[in-house]
């Protein structure tokens, strides 16, 4: 334990400290693949299973079919949730591939450099269907550019994120650095936020159908998120900034190395209740809007932008308070107050307010906790990236961050395959039901979420003997 530390010590001598400029061209490989992940994250259901408007109808053709298989899930929730599963697979080979390379070019960056091309084209491709009518071959060709944009995000995320725990030299570097890339995340985010407004303003601009101005908005994004994804792989010089060590382990032992970890399982199990509920409320909020609410569903892009701004907000106070109480605390509050806020989510329509003022206040009531989830998390992985490497001589960076993803995906794959499920109650202004119980349900994941991180135990900074 104490060789380790005394050889990051000496080698974090020899290593500068990364300047604002690398930084920030690291951040904003975040904001890339935030990008290029949101339409896959949230969108997926909307466009090939879209919530019906007042006539009882769908705005986007039916490409694949929308009722009910085996009376429990839905086409479109098995192929994202098989797809996710295949994606958390990957995660821990590609981490072990990474942590055990010795690229010149850099162990991170050479996988980086494959992945993002790729990555960005599959964006779009989810949104094409090989037909232009109702067909089993759209479903295989989905399956398939799927399979293909969860490899490719794999290959770019899971060593871009190890660089985190490399690129900071103390916990206070980490954080920092954690700070950026949730900002720049947030934008990501905020940007595919508008997805609805930019497609009604190509309808009405350049006077497309529905699905052809939402596919032309994707492809903007694509072409964003490759330029983005490629800033890290320029400008991070990890010869030159990253404090790493080789792992000389296998997959499987790189793994279950990670989960004999107690805190990191602990984490771990709170995260995933925190994708599931998030994924609930995004790919949820259209319906919140179109459904319990009856306004535009364009509403949904300008509330989520405004509650990621005013997150900003709380981003100086997020830190400063983490680093003087520490960051459980802060975490435990967060799962919290989205229990709260998921619960009274639930209830919209019923409130005595008009439907703008009802979204509008959950929106900001939101903004506290998504600071907190913004910045916090990969901070914390990191902290125990260092107190296990440390403590057992081996340092799997990329492993931890791809445990982290696969719980993150595990997550968000689950809600994939239950929140369509929920719609069937039902998804319409006169039968809601559905909808409402999406809201319930995240609240329970929620709490199940606070309950696990309670029993976190902080690691204390370590010193060099």
């Amino acid at each position: 334990m104490h060789l380790l530390n005394e050889q990051r010590m000496d080698i974090s001598i020899n290593k500068p400290k990364p300047p604002v400029f690398v930084l920030i061209m690291y951040a904003l490989g975040q904001m890339g693949w935030s990008l290029a992940a949101y339409g896959v994250a949230n969108l997926l259901i909307y466009y090939y299973m879209p919530p019906l408007n007042a006539q009882n109808e769908a705005i986007f053709p039916t490409y694949i079919y929308r009722g009910a298989v085996l009376g429990l899930g839905t086409v479109i929730g098995l192929l994202g949730a098989f797809g996710r599963i295949f994606d958390a697979v990957t995660d821990p080979l590609i981490a072990n591939l990474s942590d055990r390379s010795r690229a010149a070019f850099g162990k991170r960056r050479w996988f980086m450099a494959i992945g993002l091309l790729p990555f960005a084209l599959f964006s779009l491709l989810i949104f094409i269907p090989a037909v232009p009518y109702q067909s089993s071959l759209n479903a295989v060709w989905l399956m398939f550019c799927l399979l293909m944009l969860y490899l490719f995000m794999t290959i770019y995320v899971v060593p871009y994120t190890a660089l985190i725990s490399e690129l900071g030299h103390t916990p206070n570097e980490r954080l920092t650095i954690s700070t950026y890339i949730s900002i720049t995340f947030a934008l990501g985010y905020g940007l595919g936020t508008q997805t609805f407004a930019f497609q009604n303003w190509a309808q009405h601009a350049f006077a497309l159908p529905a699905e052809q101005a939402f596919r032309m908005v994707m492809g903007g994004f694509a072409l964003l998120a490759a330029m983005l994804m490629a800033l890290p792989v320029i400008f991070v010089d990890e010869n030159k900034y990253c404090i790493t060590h080789t792992n000389h382990q296998t997959p499987l032992q790189a793994i279950r190395s990670v989960l004999q970890n107690r805190n990191f399982k602990l984490f771990a199990i709170s995260d995933l209740m925190y994708w599931l509920a998030l994924t609930f409320i995004q790919m949820g909020i259209a319906y919140y809007i179109s459904v319990l609410l009856g306004l535009e569903v364009q509403y949904s892009s300008q509330v989520l932008m405004g509650m990621l701004a005013l997150s900003f907000v709380f981003y100086v106070p997020v830190v400063y308070t983490a680093r003087k109480l520490g960051k459980k605390q802060l975490m435990t509050l967060a799962f919290a107050w989205f229990t709260l806020l998921y619960l009274l989510m639930a209830f919209l329509g019923y409130y005595p307010a008009n439907p703008v003022a009802q979204i509008v206040l959950m929106g900001v009531f939101g903004s506290v906790p998504i600071a907190i989830f913004s910045i916090l998390p990969n901070a914390v992985v990191a902290d125990i990236i260092e107190d296990d490497a440390l403590q057992t001589g081996q340092s799997k960076a990329a492993v931890f961050y791809a445990a982290r993803a696969f719980m993150m995906k595990m997550g968000i794959s689950l809600a994939n395959l239950l929140f369509p499920s929920l719609l069937l109650l039902g998804n319409s202004a006169q039968n809601p039901m559905g909808v409402r119980a999406t809201a319930v349900t995240a609240a329970v994941f929620c709490l199940l979420g606070w309950y696990f991180f309670t029993l976190y135990k902080e690691p204390k900074p370590h010193t060099a003997a």
